[in-house]
Parts: structure tokens; sequence; C-alpha cells
């Protein structure tokens, strides 16, 4: 498995699922990657900071890999081989007690499997 957005580059505004004009970009970028490729299936893993509760981070994050994921499709990557997973505020990069941190949280990752 490939991790593609790992560098920090598909970020959400705090409480928000809505793709930014620079995750958009980043996306599409990716999407172009993804569509030369040889792949097997793309995992769009959404993920949170740790305000709020759990319960509702967990959806959240299921929305943003879920936003993500549409527009990767509609990128023309093959919906068939696209799924999404959230991980609400289990799995931290940064440290979720300054707000540089908890932005950093508020990610989508793309996995590859080829």
């Amino acid at each position: 498995v490939i991790v593609l957005s790992d560098q920090g580059k598909v970020l959400f505004a705090f409480d928000s699922a809505e793709l930014t004009a620079a995750a958009k970009q980043e996306l599409a970028t990716i999407a172009t990657r993804l569509n030369g490729a040889s792949m097997v299936s793309v995992k769009v893993v959404g993920h949170t900071d740790s305000v709020g509760a759990d319960g509702y981070n967990q959806r959240l994050s299921e929305r943003r890999a879920r936003s993500a994921a549409d527009y990767l499709i509609s990128q023309g990557v093959p919906s068939g081989k696209v799924t999404t997973e959230g991980f609400g505020e289990s799995q931290p990069v940064a440290d979720n007690g300054t707000d540089a941190g908890r932005a950093q949280n508020r990610r989508v990752e793309i996995h590859v499997d080829r």
C-alpha cells in the first residue's frame, strides 16, 4: 500500500467536510497520477482533530473521506476501485494541543494498493 497524501496537503477547515481549493488542486494531481497507473484499489481515509464528541468526529471523518473520494471519481478515477473509511480523531499526526497541530489532523489520506 502506498500513501499518496501523507504530506498534509488535503486538509479541511474546522467542522467541515467541504474541500478547499487547495485540497481540490492536490486531489486533481493525485487523480492524474492514479489514472496513469495500474492499481487494484484506492482507499480514502478521513481524520479529524480532537475537538468535539467522538461519535460526531467519526461521522465527520467519514464525510471527509466521501467528499474526497467523490472528487477523485469526478476526476476520472474508476468508482469501482474507490472505498472510504473514517478514523475520527483516533490517528492524529500532530499535537491536538495547538491550533497548527489540530489543522494538520483535519485531513484525508489516499492509500493505493497496486
